[in-house]
């Protein structure tokens, strides 16, 4: 692995609501997040679909609890972005709702924009 780490930046309410989450599943995200911030990918994470490229990975971790979602984004040299840390709701199957969809667009929009000051 490489010796540089590229920074974390949380955006929107990602850090308060991973923190809400199992002790289990947070420490699960915190490694694969490591990972991406390492330059590596997490064995369980895939790109998300809806978004061009392989920029926006997903992690899923099942508890007793529930099904939990951790999204975020590599595809900057300035740093990892975490974009969305959720509880999956949804009855309809493994796709990721649309509410939580827009919530991830909306960031990716907010970690743009950032990631272009960082170059500044």
């Amino acid at each position: 692995m490489p010796s540089y780490e590229k920074p974390l930046e949380w955006i929107g309410s990602s850090h308060k609501d991973l923190m809400v989450m199992p002790v289990a599943v947070r420490r699960f995200f915190g490694f694969a997040l490591s990972l991406a911030q390492a330059g590596d990918k997490h064995d369980a994470a895939k790109v998300l679909k809806g978004f061009s490229g392989a920029g926006v990975l997903e992690v899923v971790e099942d508890d007793a609890g529930g099904t939990y979602r951790a999204v975020y984004a590599v595809k900057f040299a300035e740093a990892v972005f975490v974009l969305h840390c959720f509880q999956k709701k949804s009855k309809r199957g493994i796709a990721t709702p649309t509410e939580d969809m827009n919530i991830i667009h909306a960031r990716l929009k907010i970690a743009e924009a950032f990631a272009k000051e960082l170059r500044k």
